[in-house]
């Protein structure tokens, strides 16, 4: 062991000054041990009792690359590497007309040479209403 110490100690006499410590650990791991418990009931009834996703991005609204594939996954995910324009490429790419509102309100203002009078018909209706006319990207794909 180190210094005497011997190796694969179960129990710490009370004047080494290890008995608390010892105490603090070990409840620590029957706790870590319990708070697996649930997780693992979880696998098994998903497992057992789960339902099979059938849809390609469950959620509706999936944010990254992993959702743009078909579900399940091909071999390889992708033919060729998906051009990314954004932090949102799956979003963009099945919800495009959301993506072209979004776009309009986000432009839609006065710091954007907008009028008070725009902003006031946004906050009545935001789904009519958009001043932005043209796009600065030269390809708005």
């Amino acid at each position: 062991g180190n210094e005497g110490m011997p190796r694969r100690y179960a129990d710490y006499l009370s004047t080494d000054g290890f008995t608390s410590l010892n105490i603090v650990s070990t409840v620590g791991a029957f706790i870590l041990g319990a708070s697996t418990l649930p997780f693992l009931w979880n696998v098994f009834r998903s497992y057992r009792y789960g339902e099979v996703v059938t849809v390609d991005d469950p959620w509706g609204f999936g944010n990254s690359l992993e959702w743009a594939t078909s579900c399940p996954p091909p071999r390889h995910n992708f033919t060729e590497l998906p051009r990314i324009r954004s932090e949102r490429p799956a979003f963009e790419l099945h919800y495009p007309h959301m993506v072209d509102r979004m776009r309009e309100e986000a432009h839609v203002g006065a710091a954007h040479g907008g009028t008070s009078d725009t902003a006031e018909k946004i906050r009545r209706d935001p789904f009519t209403v958009g001043t932005h006319e043209a796009s600065t990207d030269p390809d708005p794909r």
